[in-house]
């Protein structure tokens, strides 16, 4: 009797769950309902009544950001004029002509910075240092990058013709281009490092980026390469697929790489590695830092959670969420937000919680995470509140203000125009080196240029002159800031001494790059990386690599 008192009893509450849980249902859809015939009621009436005409797709596009933005930043709406855009996040491929761009202030255009390899504008002639004065008759005179940018694409085999100012050219040039379909390397440059290790710099997780870096894996195993660095620094992810293809590179087949949980029931799921790894025991260090998101994190966390990588740099984005594209009518798209991933320890590596943020409380740690202990398959407690934190932190320097300025300026980038101007080629690009004739070359262009630099400590004290003239105090401290001024002069000589070495280093990259393109850029830049280094260092050590890896025992 008791038996079936308590049957019923469960089944009573069982059935209060069900009908409450299909009570909030049924007022979810009709909340939706409610607030989509508003919206349409008002479209409707400011199409027949409103004093103005007015553009109904804009103020419903406005509408739709508005939305959109009180959920995440990564749930968004693409027109069918985005779709292109679209494509490119997810493929790394449009249809232009293959050119980084960039504002030159001076002449109020926008120059070509650096064409791509083997593309269109490096194909038909356009170089770095190009100013561009019109895109089919069209005057690119103010126009912003963006602006540029989009007159430069087009359709795939579609002409353009580009006039540009070349520097040492005093005429004008027109120069006709041929757009093709872009594919941006997700790998610009692998190699050796030490004569031991091989490196590979992962740009990008699109479509194939696995099978560029196995490509280059197994070129570098047929170097003789005794350890693998893969360098995940500034990866701001792609593919979740293309993440979990990166993994099994590494780890056995069949191993648990990533889930991904949400609140509809089809966006559970599973991924496992699916095919042999090409190296299942080699050591492997990954280098991240605070701009490594999304599938850098999957691949970077699951490697840490697996005890198959130490993880050198620092502490990751932290953006663990999960989008998937949703066809809207007229060929526009939704790309929404569907679920969270969890890596093979079970964290959330989503560092902040929106829904927390909307609703005015906490935001800064994922409440899949809060105050949770977690666990390599060896036993290591990683970190759990937000984002990937590497086994060995590499302490950066800060970038100088004058290095900042300089690498920003279009002083440097005339200087290089001119140096191209005079030499056709620089040897290898392994044995270019800056000498210290080049570089008080440069500094002589500097003094000649019309580079200016400002301290901070003097920019605040001409602010404090101004409020005190305000308050009607200069006059009474009239001495002490003209003693001020003169202590805080700033000797720009004295400075472009001091970091002689970062400057040569600058240039060197810049230079290259001109020549070699990206890679060109990239293998100069290598040459003093700090992280690099550390990275090198636990690879020789095989000792500390094997004992990161481990359970420190009490």
């Amino acid at each position: 009797m008791k038996r079936s008192k308590i049957t019923l009893i469960v089944l009573f509450f069982l059935s209060a769950l069900v009908t409450l849980a299909a009570a909030r249902q049924s007022d979810q859809r009709f909340q939706a309902s409610k607030s989509s015939d508003i919206f349409h009621s008002i479209l409707r009436e400011l199409n027949m009544l409103y004093v103005d005409t007015v553009d109904l797709e804009a103020a419903v596009n406005k509408g739709i950001d508005a939305m959109l933005s009180s959920l995440d930043p990564y749930t968004e709406f693409y027109s069918e004029q985005e779709e292109t855009d679209l494509k490119m996040m997810t493929t790394g491929k449009y249809a232009g002509i293959g050119a980084i761009i960039r504002q030159y202030p001076e002449k109020n255009l926008i120059a070509i910075e650096e064409p791509y390899e083997g593309m269109p504008a490096a194909k038909y002639g356009l170089k770095a240092g190009d100013l561009i004065l019109r895109v089919d008759g069209e005057d690119m005179r103010g126009k912003t990058n963006a602006e540029v940018s989009d007159r430069l694409r087009g359709e795939p085999d579609t002409k353009l013709v580009i006039t540009v100012n070349r520097p040492g050219v005093s005429d004008s040039l027109d120069i006709e281009v041929v757009r093709s379909v872009i594919a941006l390397p997700a790998v610009p440059y692998y190699g050796m490092v030490e004569n031991r290790y091989g490196y590979i710099m992962l740009e990008s997780f699109t479509d194939g980026c696995s099978k560029d870096v196995r490509r280059a894996i197994e070129d570098l195993l047929s170097q003789g390469a005794e350890g693998l660095i893969l360098d995940l620094r500034g990866n701001g992810g792609g593919l979740l697929t293309e993440a979990v293809e990166m993994v099994g590179l590494f780890v056995p087949k069949g191993t648990k790489v990533v889930e991904t949980k949400g609140r509809a029931p089809q966006s559970a799921r599973t991924y496992s590695t699916n095919r042999a790894p090409v190296l299942p025991e080699l050591p492997l260090v990954v280098m991240v830092d605070e701009q490594s998101a999304s599938a850098s994190e999957i691949v970077s966390g699951a490697l840490q959670d697996l005890d198959r990588a130490v993880i050198v740099g620092n502490r990751t984005f932290g953006k663990g969420l999960v989008q998937s594209t949703r066809p809207l009518p007229y060929n526009s798209t939704l790309k929404l937000t569907t679920s969270k991933y969890y890596i093979p320890s079970g964290r959330c590596i989503q560092k902040i919680d929106y829904a927390a943020r909307r609703n005015g409380t906490d935001d800064k740690q994922t409440a899949d995470t809060l105050q949770t202990k977690f666990y390599t398959a060896a036993g290591r407690t990683v970190k759990s509140d937000g984002g990937i934190y590497p086994d060995t932190v590499c302490v950066l320097d800060t970038m100088p203000d004058i290095l900042y300025r300089i690498s920003t300026d279009v002083v440097l980038f005339d200087f290089i125009n001119n140096y191209c101007l005079k030499n056709p080629t620089i040897g290898k690009m392994e044995d270019f080196v800056v000498s210290d004739s080049l570089f008080d070359e440069f500094v002589d262009f500097i003094r000649h240029s019309n580079f200016k630099f400002e301290s901070n400590s003097s920019k605040a004290l001409e602010m404090l002159k101004d409020m005190a003239e305000l308050e009607g105090l200069a006059d009474k401290a009239t001495e002490e800031f003209k003693s001020l001024a003169e202590k805080l002069q700033y000797d720009m000589d004295k400075d472009l001494e001091v970091f002689r070495e970062d400057l040569k280093r600058l240039m060197a990259i810049e230079i290259a790059t001109r020549y070699y393109y990206q890679r060109g850029g990239l293998y100069h830049s290598l040459k003093e990386d700090k992280c690099l280094d550390l990275a090198i260092g636990i690879l020789n050590n095989p000792d500390a690599y094997r004992d990161i890896l481990q359970v420190l025992k009490d």
